[in-house]
């Protein structure tokens, strides 16, 4: 037996010989090469898949090394999709493999580009992402295995328009957000202070100058509070001095501009909150941090969290740090820790955060960056984060976070493992040859549980939901330039015959037009930055037909210049017509219950309310074969039985039969 028959011997015996004579010629788009796409892209080539185009934007990081086989530590910084393609291509020499650095949400992968497609098998970690290559997949018609894990949890959730559900008929939870005033004035959790320093404390050092004291000015002429507007304009100066000081190209002012930025945040920012008694009537009161203190190692803390750091005064809740602790010396477990795992002293944390200040203030003089924002693989923005983070937990009496925790945090990363990675991927492939088949009642939404006794679970798919805006719109392609088209042309060319229903004209969330406001129409599509890979969405007013989807895309090569700058679809899309919510019955009256208490007698002359003995109630007898007084359920059993409930002797009818 040859290699290349050996090598499809067991596939096309597990496949068959129709399934596995079709998947050289099945075209495979892969999005995303990380945890799952490394393990799916090996899998795909070893049954057998012939064209596969393998699409990511992100390049490799040391930290992926653990669990995507595919890359080396040589491969670091360089295109995740590139070297994926590269180390798999040897596993199979007769698939063909077309890797893309790009982003998938760009203009040129649009609904014709998709359709080239036989199927898409999604390994994204953003949801962003994910939202869109739903959309596209149901625009396009194209089948869509979607996928993702957690840990030791994962889900495979195949997707076909008008057979299941798709990836937004059922709302995702939206991500954890956290009260303005707890991140600015009152932590209490690490998070609290990394958010801090990811979103408010980074943006204002390193980015876009928000001219506040301009907007204070606006307000002190509205007649705004003149002695708070003072007070938020010394505020802001002061953060300005600290950004110009960071901006400069004068040795002697950068050279200090990271202490003046932690005097600013860490000691004069809480003395401020600390003239607000109120605040901390109820809550433990933050320490005002000091530079020069800290470094010398003679700063006094309140006593540490869980790394036990100093001795605990208890009459003042204050600790006095040693030298040794604040110094460089460390504890032995910590050495022979790794530097991501090692939890910083105070001191090491200002050295970070004067160390991590200075690199990103470099970057700003450079010229070569305007702006800096947060990046987990960026090891500047990393260590400014967690040295902020940690300087500002310890003024609040938090838990420091090491570097690690700080950036699985920050970057909101869930660990990832390799075996769940490995079994997801397996599932895919699973799912995918069974939309491969048609097989369409032996498809699947498959959960990895942490569960020993049944580690999977598999779920029979729903149907789509009627409610959906995405499966559930008419989706149409037009091709055009959007330089000489007019929205109004595109409008009154889809509606047709139905140009005089009300309709209002959508592109994502903006409105571009209404009944009562039409003034985009004779506007080109270019003007309204509606190109290429957008859609427009054309709603009906009355809300009695579906919604209409209109993606773009460019004209043929071959389009005649004088032929009008847009292709329609033929035949036009019709909407469907949406079904009628059921009305709601009215519910029956409750029948109003008669009361079987006796009343109170009362004396309506003198308002006295006679309360006479409870009479005792009168015992059964034991020597009656039925009980006397027996229950409505009781006599019901008795009548199914064939059997007459009587209260004595005497009442025997003239048609009853005693039975001894």
């Amino acid at each position: 037996m040859s290699t290349a028959k050996a090598r499809s011997a067991h596939a096309r015996a597990i496949l068959g010989e129709e399934l596995h004579k079709q998947l050289p010629n099945t075209k495979v788009l892969l999005v995303g090469a990380g945890g799952i796409g490394c393990e799916l892209l090996k899998n795909i080539v070893l049954v057998g898949f012939g064209k596969i185009t393998l699409l990511d934007l992100d390049t490799i990081d040391l930290s992926n090394l653990n669990r995507q086989f595919l890359f080396r530590k040589k491969d670091v910084k360089q295109s995740k999709a590139l070297i994926a393609a590269q180390t798999a291509a040897p596993f199979n020499p007769n698939v063909s493999l077309n890797p893309i650095h790009g982003n998938i949400k760009e203009s040129q992968y649009d609904i014709p580009w998709f359709q080239q497609f036989d199927i898409v098998l999604n390994a994204l970690d953003n949801l962003d992402a994910r939202r869109h290559v739903n959309k596209m997949c149901m625009a396009a018609q194209v089948p869509l295995v979607e996928s993702g894990t957690a840990g030791y949890l994962g889900q495979v959730q195949p997707l076909l328009k008008d057979h299941t559900e798709c990836f937004d008929c059922i709302p995702k939870p939206t991500p954890k957000t956290y009260p303005v005033c707890t991140i600015r004035s009152t932590p209490s959790q690490p998070i609290h202070c990394i958010v801090w320093s990811k979103s408010y404390l980074l943006g204002q050092l390193f980015g876009e100058d928000e001219d506040a004291i301009g907007e204070l000015d606006a307000a002190e002429q509205h007649g705004e509070n003149a002695q708070e507007i003072a007070t938020l304009r010394k505020e802001a100066q002061a953060f300005n001095n600290v950004r110009a000081a960071l901006r400069s190209t004068s040795s002697v002012i950068y050279q200090n501009a990271a202490k003046l930025a932690f005097e600013k945040v860490f000691n004069a920012d809480i003395k401020n909150l600390l003239a607000m008694a109120d605040m901390w009537k109820a809550r433990a009161t933050p320490v005002p941090l000091d530079f020069d203190a800290i470094l010398d190692g003679t700063f006094s803390l309140r006593g540490e969290g869980k790394d036990g750091i100093g001795a605990t005064n208890q009459e003042n809740h204050s600790v006095t740090v040693a030298a040794g602790v604040n110094g460089n010396t460390s504890t032995s477990s910590n050495s022979a820790g790794l530097r991501d795992q090692r939890t910083l002293s105070l001191k090491d944390n200002v050295e970070l955060f004067v160390d991590s200040v200075n690199r990103l203030a470099a970057r700003l003089r450079s010229g070569t960056e305007t702006t800096i924002s947060f990046d987990k693989d960026d090891d500047d923005t990393l260590d400014f984060v967690t040295a902020a983070s940690n300087l500002r937990s310890a003024a609040y009496g938090i838990n420091r976070q090491t570097r690690w925790e700080v950036k699985e945090m920050a970057g909101n990363i869930i660990p990832a493992i390799a075996t769940t990675n490995a079994i997801v991927s397996g599932l895919i492939v699973l799912q995918a040859l069974h939309l491969l088949r048609r097989n369409y009642s032996a498809l699947r939404n498959v959960h990895l549980q942490y569960k020993p006794s049944v580690p999977l679970s598999t779920i029979t798919l729903s149907k789509p939901n009627p409610g959906c805006g995405v499966c559930r719109d008419t989706y149409a392609l037009v091709l055009c330039d959007p330089s000489r088209t007019l929205l109004g042309d595109i409008v009154k060319g889809i509606l047709g015959a139905n140009s005089d229903r009300e309709v209002s004209v959508y592109e994502d969330k903006r409105v571009l037009s209404d009944p009562d406001w039409d003034d985009n129409l004779e506007r080109t599509l270019e003007s309204l930055n509606v190109t290429r890979g957008k859609f427009l969405s054309i709603v009906d007013e009355e809300g009695e037909l579906g919604t209409i989807t209109i993606g773009l895309s460019v004209l043929p090569p071959n389009h005649a210049i004088d032929a009008p700058p847009y292709i329609l679809p033929s035949p036009l899309p019709q909407p469907t017509r949406k079904p009628k919510l059921p009305v709601a019955e009215a519910t029956p009256a409750t029948p109003e219950r008669t009361s079987r208490k006796r009343s109170l007698p009362i004396d309506m002359d003198s308002d006295i309310i006679d309360l006479a003995p409870t009479p005792k109630r009168l015992k059964p007898d034991m020597n009656c074969a039925v009980k006397c007084e027996g229950s409505p359920s009781k006599r019901r059993r008795l009548d199914e039985k064939g059997l007459l409930l009587v209260n004595g002797p005497g009442e025997l009818a003239d048609d009853v039969i005693v039975i001894d």
